[in-house]
């Protein structure tokens, strides 16, 4: 495993690969990999991309990638598709609107399913994107599943947050409730050669005009993915967040709080797993009948469990 480790660490794609592989499996070997890759991490910009389905966010991180390009940096996309509640499959389609980028050196695209997370993203995400960081990529863009307004764990997992919106999508107002558009740090109408596009544009920066704040301010973009236009304007909103994390109070501020949702989401794994170990080492059919039969309290034991584990 330390030769795959090093391998990928100087830029090998296979082990790149494989490293992402065992940790989405939940591989014995994924804590310590995690281990080993963490000391390297903390040099790249992660960027979320999120929105509701069927506002373009493929094609859209499709323009942004060849922008990045343009600016000699090394670009990672992981694709989050929809899991199957039945079977548990993904198409894993995003990458198929991608594929000009595959011929590229400095692209790596990684499409991963959902397996039933609700957060609009994987449960092994942030930790691909911790392996992509350690492995030299400047920008890590992650694209969510479509969501709705409380799909949001990619606020616990981006440095800088994309809200991509669409004209004709419904109700004006629905897009102005609270959920995921607090989290944005830049809204992107896309599609602009639409006709509302403008209303849109000028419905968000009303909202926005709303909150008084002494820290970031959203943008808010016009672009087409058709006509690709706009996306200069989006790259440079995104380095100007960047400069805003690292060089302002209320920037590193924000990365504390990351760092907290980052320990939390650790432990609470850890816990879960420890939890799952032990319910399957005590469950039986005989424990089931008696719960079944209320002859033991679920609460009683749910404690009984909690405390073994702390012990």
């Amino acid at each position: 495993m330390k030769k795959i480790i090093q391998d990928a660490l100087s830029g090998n794609i296979r082990a790149i690969s494989r490293l992402v592989t065992l940790v989405e499996s939940q591989s014995p070997d994924a804590k310590s990999i995690m281990q080993d890759i963490y000391p390297h991490t903390g040099h790249a910009h992660i960027i979320g991309v999120t929105g509701s389905p069927g506002a373009g966010k493929s094609t859209f991180c499709d323009r942004l990638v060849d922008e990045f390009l343009e600016q000699n940096k090394k670009v990672a996309v992981i694709a989050i598709d929809p899991s199957s509640p039945f079977t548990g499959g993904a198409i894993l389609g995003d990458r198929l609107r991608m594929q000009h980028l595959a011929l590229s050196q400095n692209v790596f695209i990684r499409s991963m399913g959902s397996r039933g997370s609700l957060g609009g993203v994987s449960a092994a995400t942030w930790e691909a994107s911790l392996i992509f960081d350690a492995c030299g990529y400047d920008i890590i863009l992650v694209e969510t599943v479509g969501v709705g307004q409380s799909e949001i764990d990619i606020m616990k997992i981006a440095d800088t947050v994309c809200l991509i919106l669409t004209p004709g999508m419904g109700d004006d107002i629905q897009i102005m409730k609270a959920g995921i558009m607090e989290i944005a740090d830049i809204f992107v109408i896309n599609k602009c050669d639409r006709e509302g596009a403008e209303k849109v544009a000028s419905d968000v920066s009303a909202m926005l005009k709303m909150f008084t704040t002494n820290s970031w301010i959203p943008s808010v973009r016009l672009v087409s993915s058709y006509s690709n236009i706009g996306f200069a304007e989006v790259a440079n909103d995104i380095f100007s967040h960047e400069a805003f994390l690292s060089n302002t109070p209320a920037g590193k501020n924000k990365l504390l709080d990351r760092a907290a949702l980052e320990m939390e989401k650790l432990l609470l794994n850890d816990l879960s797993q420890k939890v799952s170990l032990l319910w399957k080492a005590k469950c039986s059919v005989e424990l089931l009948e008696k719960l079944s039969c209320r002859k033991i309290n679920p609460y009683l034991l749910t404690s009984e469990i909690t405390n073994e584990i702390l012990k």
